[in-house]
């Protein structure tokens, strides 16, 4: 009797031994939050992620053909002035990005890096998704998904038939941004049963993160401030009814438009405070910095007139703003190439120049110490973008440049 005692004893302590050990690192890898000190440069490093680089998506397959995807824009590029280069050629090749496998190399490498998410700019249309096979088939069911977080900007602005556009040609609406109040609400529960309640999904303080691209068109969903909010207030209560803290609402703002359908609003700061907005944030540079030095606008100028919209953004705004390093800009891949050059209205516009791995490196480094003096639930920033390949924009590896902007993320934080 004594030895059973003594052998329940022993294997109780190895029990709560064990537990001490592996709970708090469990913790730790579902914590969303950076685990950082006054002055520290490690923050919570998110890259958006644009999903279109997978054939036969059915609404693309209908308007462009079996087996389209926007890698056909990537491999048709060419230079289109002195000095320019054009194709990009990926290193790791046009894979399928639904594939599961394809994708678990991205996760490996986004992880190893040093990004700890993914931002998918997701489509939801009146009549259902668009793009989602990216997240669904090939993110979510990679064997090592548990290595990175995912979460969602929900991209609901009018998608144009761009790819590519010819110069002087209508832009023809293919899916309207603007929703139905009902679909809204349906396209809410869809979003909380399917990612939302996946043990990767992106959490800032217990509460699901979701940001919405064009304020504008989810004004015109519903018509008044005042509907608007209590839309987003049914969001907020059908999350917490599943069982979250919340939901940590962000508002991706402009100072100018990009795509031929964006609009700026009339009032930005008002506008976030009146729909109860829990931060603001940026999906790219150009969003605040215009490119006015024709073919081409140096890196390093439009870093230092961004840094002067962000410390303007802090001023302004009541809620945190998380700030965006943008690697580059070239959007020529969705022009037609046989057109002219010139900056025309997007997708002809000038281009970044010299944005090199280094000096994306110290743009990046400039970021992190800046967010250092923050508190450690603040200390995020957002990158644009893993791959948008086809607006000049992207960390996945190229055969110029192989791991060097990956590398640079992961070598600023030291």
């Amino acid at each position: 009797m004594r030895t059973r005692k003594s052998l329940f004893f022993v294997g109780s302590l190895l029990a709560l031994l064990i537990l001490g050990l592996v709970l708090p690192s469990a913790q730790a890898q579902n914590s969303p939050e950076p685990l950082t000190k006054e002055g520290d440069l490690d923050c919570f490093v998110a890259a958006y992620y644009f999903p279109n680089y997978h054939p036969n998506d059915s609404r693309n397959r209908k308007l462009k053909g079996e087996g389209w995807s926007e890698w056909e824009l990537v491999k048709a590029a060419k230079p289109r002035f002195e000095g320019h280069h054009q194709p990009n050629v990926p290193l790791w090749g046009y894979t399928d990005e639904s594939d599961p496998k394809a994708m678990a190399q991205k996760i490996e490498a986004a992880a190893d890096y040093g990004v700890d998410a993914f931002i998918f700019d997701w489509y939801y249309y009146e009549d259902g998704l668009f793009l989602e096979k990216c997240l669904e088939q090939g993110f979510m069911k990679a064997t090592n998904v548990n290595r990175l977080k995912f979460s969602l900007m929900w991209a609901n602005h009018d998608w144009i038939d761009i790819h590519p556009w010819k110069l002087n040609t209508p832009q023809t609406l293919l899916y309207p941004g603007k929703l139905s109040p009902e679909a809204f609400d349906k396209m809410c529960d869809y979003v909380i049963n399917t990612y939302f309640k996946h043990p990767s999904y992106w959490q800032i303080d217990g509460k699901p993160y979701f940001s919405v691209y064009d304020l504008s068109q989810l004004l015109a969903s519903f018509g008044s401030v005042e509907e608007t909010r209590k839309a987003l207030d049914r969001f907020r209560e059908r999350t917490r009814a599943a069982g979250f803290n919340g939901l940590h609402l962000e508002a991706v703002v402009w100072g100018q438009p990009v795509l031929p359908v964006e609009k700026v609003p009339a009032n930005p700061v008002e506008l976030v405070d009146k729909l109860g907005f829990d931060a603001v944030t940026s999906y790219v540079w150009i969003h605040h910095v215009p490119l006015n030095d024709t073919p081409q606008t140096e890196f390093l100028q439009v870093r230092d007139k961004y840094m002067e919209y962000w410390t303007q953004a802090e001023s302004q705004f009541k809620v945190p703003y998380y700030p965006n390093v943008s690697m580059g800009w070239d959007s020529s891949p969705r022009a037609h190439q046989d057109d002219p050059h010139g900056n025309f209205g997007y997708p002809f516009t000038n281009c970044i120049k010299n944005n090199t791995p280094e000096a994306f490196k110290e743009a990046l480094k400039m970021t992190r110490q800046r967010l250092s003096n923050r508190p450690p639930l603040q200390r995020i920033f957002n990158i644009n973008c893993w791959n948008e390949w086809t607006e000049g924009s992207y960390l996945e590896p190229d055969t110029v440049n192989g791991m060097k902007y990956l590398e640079a993320v992961r070598d600023s934080a030291k």
